[in-house]
Order: structure tokens, then C-alpha cells, then sequence
């Protein structure tokens, strides 16, 4: 059997899983990675990486307690074949007590295995970001 054949419709997956983090339900979002995934911030600024499902939700859970209003929009969403996912986001927030807002627009590379993801990379620049994510789909192929 394939790994496509055992990975999700990644495009209708991203949907579902930015409508979660819009509600900031991170049970939700956590069902669909892997037990010892890796959530990767070093490329979006060097915040760290986080393995395991209590380490990526710790992180979550401090970066939203940062903002009042916090909401993601995609931009993009790929499916680039053999369990890779593109993605481009962007936040819009307000930090806590603050009136003034921010908007961070960065990209996120996804790797699926057996319907779960495994690693899920942030990048700051969009174009490193597609180029890896590419790279990446065809060394998996």
C-alpha cells in the first residue's frame, strides 16, 4: 500500500485542523499527530522545537496565552504528495494589553505517516519553506 494511499486529503485536513486553532481546541488539533511528533519553530526565529504531544501543546498553550485575539487565516494549503503538506498562514492578533495588533505571515511544512503527522516544520521565509517542502515530496516519492 502507498503512503498516499494512508495519508488524509491533506488540502480538507488543513481546513479542519485552522478551524480547531481558531477555537483553540488543541485536543483536536493533537489527534492528528503523531504521539512523538516534532513541532519545528527554529526556522520562524529560532523559538525552539517541541516533541511530544505535551511539549507542543505547552508551547501552543503559551503562544495563544500571549494574545487577547488571536485568529489564523490560510492563504495556501498543498497536498505535495507522498505525505507532504504546504501550507501558508497568517496570524492576526492583539498581545495582551495591548490595542495595537500584529500580523505574521509564515509557512508550515507537514510530513504524514500512516495518517498522522510526524513533523511539522515553520518557516518565516515562504519560498524556502515551498522549496523544502518540495524537495522533501520527492525524496519521499
Amino acid at each position: 500500500m502507498s503512503e498516499e494511499s494512508t495519508t488524509p486529503d491533506l488540502v480538507e485536513l488543513g481546513r479542519v485542523l485552522y478551524e480547531a486553532a481558531n477555537r483553540k481546541d488543541f485536543d483536536a488539533i493533537l489527534s492528528f499527530y503523531a504521539p512523538d511528533a516534532v513541532w519545528d519553530m527554529n526556522p520562524l526565529g529560532g523559538l525552539g522545537t517541541f516533541e511530544g504531544h505535551a511539549a507542543i501543546r505547552s508551547f501552543w498553550e503559551d503562544w495563544y496565552s500571549s494574545y487577547e485575539d488571536l485568529e489564523i487565516e490560510t492563504e495556501e494549503t498543498l497536498d505535495l504528495g507522498n505525505g507532504v503538506g504546504f501550507n501558508v498562514v497568517v496570524q492576526h492578533a492583539r498581545p495582551v494589553g495591548s490595542s495595537g495588533a500584529v500580523r505574521l505571515r509564515y509557512a508550515l511544512v507537514s510530513v504524514w505517516v500512516g495518517g498522522l503527522m510526524v513533523r511539522v516544520t515553520n518557516y518565516r521565509d515562504i519560498a524556502e519553506a515551498r522549496a523544502a517542502a518540495e524537495r522533501l515530496a520527492e525524496s519521499r516519492g
